[in-house]
């Protein structure tokens, strides 16, 4: 029978350490502020800025919120932004994605104070990460690691596939993984042989993007899998990349879809605004 890995539970554990942490700092006379952009209507992003902004609030952060019509310019944007960055009470940014598609996503990136870029996404961050510097780590990511070091599954040594080569998770997630000391292998839609190669994997990390399409056959026996796909199949239930039903009775452990790798994220989240004093008072 497999370990199923509660992400609801690991990611409340971590949100009260943060509680306590910001408890000590407001003590002290700091208190961390997280300015959140939401540009548009999407009813998904809406629903991830009302989950962050109850977190922030959960944890003792102050939240500020700026929406903006689906017709505001980029340079609107780009300008609060600016405004943001020069804002010394405000310790993280985040501009909630995707954009309109009248907005260069990467260019709205760029222009968050690296400082200040809680998401993890700004190319600083992301090259301090390939060098192994301090700074902040996309959130799903570095959510992962703390799923399975707080599960009591070892990294070091392990053979580790991760299926996907998006910027903000599957990347990211190799490098953490080799920081780790894991063995590390990106495939991707267009591995000859996936199957083959995702067997080898002592921990299957799956951010492909399609729904249940890692099945038993991509499965070693005795495998950790870390879904970290979000999707809603022919019936309207959530589901991730991994068709869990196959798939569980082969691994050793498996996180489900909800409730594995979604509330890391957020949690996540709240840790790197809590690095952002340490990492501006540097």
């Amino acid at each position: 029978m497999a370990q199923i890995i509660d992400g609801k539970a690991i990611s409340s554990q971590i949100k009260e350490e943060l509680k306590t942490k910001v408890g000590a700092l407001k003590a002290q006379g700091v208190e961390i502020t997280l300015a959140v952009i939401l540009v548009g209507e999407d009813p998904a992003s809406q629903v991830y800025v009302r989950n962050k902004k109850k977190a922030c609030e959960y944890i003792g952060i102050r939240s500020l919120s700026y929406e903006l019509e689906e017709t505001a310019t980029e340079r609107q944007l780009l300008e609060l932004i600016e405004q943001l960055n020069r804002r010394e009470d405000v310790n993280g940014i985040l501009v909630q994605l995707p954009l309109p598609k009248h907005m260069e996503e990467q260019k709205v990136i760029r222009a968050i104070d690296p400082k200040k870029d809680v998401d993890g996404f700004h190319p600083q961050s992301v090259g301090a990460l390939s060098i192994g510097l301090p700074g902040f780590v996309s959130c799903t990511p570095a959510g992962v690691i703390q799923l399975l070091k707080r599960s009591a599954i070892p990294i070091e040594g392990k053979r580790c596939v991760v299926v996907g080569r998006s910027n903000i998770v599957g990347k990211p997630m190799a490098l953490l993984m080799l920081r780790e000391n894991a063995t590390v292998t990106i495939a991707h839609s267009k591995t000859a042989d996936l199957p083959s190669l995702t067997r080898q994997a002592d921990i299957l990390i799956a951010a492909v993007g399609k729904p249940k399409m890692i099945t038993a056959e991509y499965i070693k026996e005795g495998a950790v899998v870390i879904d970290v796909g979000i999707h809603r199949d022919a019936a309207n239930k959530l589901c991730g990349d991994v068709d869990f039903a196959s798939v569980e009775p082969l691994c050793s452990a498996i996180t489900p879809v909800p409730g594995g790798v979604g509330p890391m994220t957020i949690a996540m989240l709240m840790y790197n605004c809590v690095e952002s004093v340490k990492i501006q008072e540097k």
